[in-house]
């Protein structure tokens, strides 16, 4: 059953509901999903989901990036296709924080009404969230490369 929102859950009919599990989209906004899962576990006490966040970290970084920004400043363009819907949800979120955000694909599609009333008063650089996310390589190409380092 696809639950899209808090109201989703509360019409929600389940045959066993001490038989229910969950997985998200990954890219859904992080704030939203949390609303609704809080929900769902209210609802449901016996819910199980995954075993990890499925939000991929990626998304949760990015969203908790333009959060942090969205309070500093007067526009955001979010530079990224239409059809992602990671870019799509990053300017829904820094609009849900009432900053005027933008989607676009190149410089070249900045609207000039967008800018004026702006001004650039400092430029800096923020660090919202280090990403340290490793990924190890598969086994079989572990294995590979200490064969190698065997041989040689």
């Amino acid at each position: 059953m696809l639950v899209q929102s808090e109201r989703d859950v509360d019409e929600l009919e389940v045959e066993d509901p001490e038989r229910i599990a969950y997985v998200t989209q990954t890219t859904l906004s992080v704030d939203e999903t949390s609303s609704i899962l809080a929900r769902l576990k209210e609802r449901f006490p016996s819910l199980v989901g995954p075993r990890t966040d499925d939000i991929c970290y990626a998304t949760t970084n990015r969203q908790t990036a333009v959060k942090q920004l969205a309070g500093s400043c007067d526009l955001m363009l979010v530079i990224g296709s239409r059809n992602s819907s990671n870019s799509v949800r990053l300017v829904e979120v820094a609009r849900d924080f009432g900053t005027d955000a933008h989607l676009i694909d190149s410089a070249s599609e900045v609207r000039e009404e967008w800018l004026r009333g702006k001004r650039v008063k400092d430029i800096s650089e923020v660090d919202a969230v280090r990403e340290d996310v490793r990924f190890m390589l598969p086994k079989q190409v572990r294995e590979a490369v200490i064969a190698v380092g065997e041989v040689s």
